[in-house]
């Protein structure tokens, strides 16, 4: 911290130590978030317990805005308006959840699952079910901090974490230091109903070698012949995906109720 002001420097000497003080200030408060992403091969938290009755609301369909484009080719990433903050503002959420986020990167150049090219930098995340395009507030429990936010990636893909944030969205509520945290899920807007319709499927997985993930999707088609069943590579694994007649939700429901892989887990997914 800057010293005492000796009293041959003024007006002029006060000034410049009160705006250097202030800046002094300003950056601490913007680096104090900064820290490591913890790996995800730590031991899961335990169990949340039940929220209170009450504290999940149906969610009826909404889409006073647009939902974000789906165009692979786009070069700017999905994130919040000062629209979309003010409608937070002066509304109510439609759906609660508790649960545990993470935090992602990817290699430069990626899109999300929704099309758009990915950013470190956007306020966005990735969950396993919400609506891409889904207006959502997460808030760390721990902390209090919170961010307003788009759903435009699918994941977690691991048991125990229920979302996947940006860096800079985990910045913003305390995350990225510690890399797990405790949230509450707030959703204000969806572009498709959640509780209807919708595009499922089951996708299973990770698998370390990709014999085990060809092995498994040959059983599924046996098991499912009217289903699409596909085998695809991730970051150093292989998935296999299920997709049911005319992606229904009910069906791929029951079939992740009832797989059981000998390797990987079993997650139900939506693809819109």
């Amino acid at each position: 911290m800057p010293g005492l002001m000796p009293k041959s420097a003024g007006f002029a000497g006060f000034y410049r130590l009160f705006v250097g003080s202030a800046a002094h200030l300003c950056v601490l408060l913007v680096l104090s978030g900064c820290g490591h992403k913890t790996k995800d091969d730590e031991p899961l938290p335990p169990p949340l317990p039940l929220p209170a009755k009450g504290s999940v609301r149906p969610a009826p369909a909404t889409a006073v805005h647009s939902a974000p484009s789906a165009n692979p080719a786009a070069s700017v990433p999905v994130s919040v308006s000062q629209e979309d903050l003010e409608f937070v503002q002066q509304h109510r959420p439609i759906y609660t959840e508790e649960g545990y986020a993470t935090w992602y990167t990817a290699a430069k150049g990626r899109h999300s699952a929704n099309g758009d090219l990915f950013s470190d930098e956007s306020m966005t995340a990735a969950h396993r079910t919400l609506p891409f395009g889904s207006l959502v507030k997460v808030t760390n429990i721990k902390t209090g901090q919170a961010a307003i936010l788009r759903i435009t990636d699918r994941g977690p893909f691991v048991d125990g974490r229920n979302l996947d944030l940006t860096k800079a969205a985990a910045k913003a509520i305390g995350n990225y230091r510690e890399g797990l945290s405790h949230v509450r899920i707030e959703v204000y807007q969806t572009p498709k109903p959640m509780e209807t319709g919708g595009k499922w499927c089951v996708q299973i997985g990770a698998f370390k070698n990709e014999d085990a993930a060809l092995e498994l999707k040959q059983q599924l088609i046996r098991k499912y012949p009217d289903a699409k069943v596909i085998e695809f590579p991730g970051e150093a694994s292989f998935w296999v995906r299920i997709r049911p007649p005319e992606g229904n939700r009910e069906v791929a429901e029951k079939i992740a109720a009832h797989l059981k892989p000998v390797e990987g887990t079993a997650f139900l997914t939506r693809l819109d």
